[in-house]
């Protein structure tokens, strides 16, 4: 499968599929501005990218539409993605969150987040500096999303670091996963309308 052409006229990646009744739902526009506006475009900065390691690892066995609806619960549930703050967060804290219906209520992906808040507390280099060395060189847009991998070696690199590093919920498919909605890569299909970006690494 290739892009599709959505009700609005324009191109877009399959997996971004709006044609039909699906068009004017609110979890429509949710999901093409997602694609639109952020997905593939390059992310800096600790906190925004500490939100992003945490949301992919949630979203994992989930469709990202939860993710999405929930995101503005999870910002709340977990101190606007403060690192610092997170790290310390306790058993009341993680029982609070588990009591929290506006988030993903699994013990594991909660206690993993506080844990990987405490490696991003730990490490001796900006979290952003970190992801983005595993960003590779740049490469052309697919043609197809058959054409779009689910793990390379930069994101089987990343998990490796990130795990040393004393991360979790982060392996190397969820690293690559991250990449692609960081602009780490782009995976836009090159018939997408989304226009690229220039990055640096």
């Amino acid at each position: 499968m290739t892009a599709v052409l959505d009700g609005d006229g324009r191109i877009r990646c399959a997996w971004a599929d709006f044609t039909g009744e699906r068009w004017a739902t609110a979890d429509s526009v949710l999901y093409r501005d997602y694609h639109d506006q952020e997905w593939g475009r390059p992310l800096r900065g600790a906190r925004e990218l500490f939100e992003r390691v945490t949301l992919e690892a949630f979203q994992s066995g989930l469709s990202w539409l939860i993710i999405l609806r929930k995101r503005d619960n999870f910002r709340r549930a977990f101190a606007d993605f403060d690192a610092a703050k997170v790290a310390r967060f306790g058993d009341d804290d993680v029982e609070r969150l588990m009591a929290d219906a506006g988030i993903v209520r699994n013990r594991a992906k909660i206690e993993a987040t506080i844990a990987n808040a405490r490696a991003v507390d730990a490490l001796d280099v900006d979290l952003s500096e970190l992801l983005w060395s595993f960003a590779p060189a740049p490469r052309p847009r697919p043609h197809a999303m058959s054409d779009v991998p689910a793990v390379t070696p930069e994101s089987t690199a990343m998990a490796k670091d990130l795990k040393r590093r004393g991360f979790k919920f982060v392996g190397p498919t969820t690293a690559y996963a991250l990449m692609q909605a960081t602009g780490m890569v782009d995976d836009h299909l090159e018939s997408c309308w989304v226009p690229s970006v220039a990055r640096s690494v």
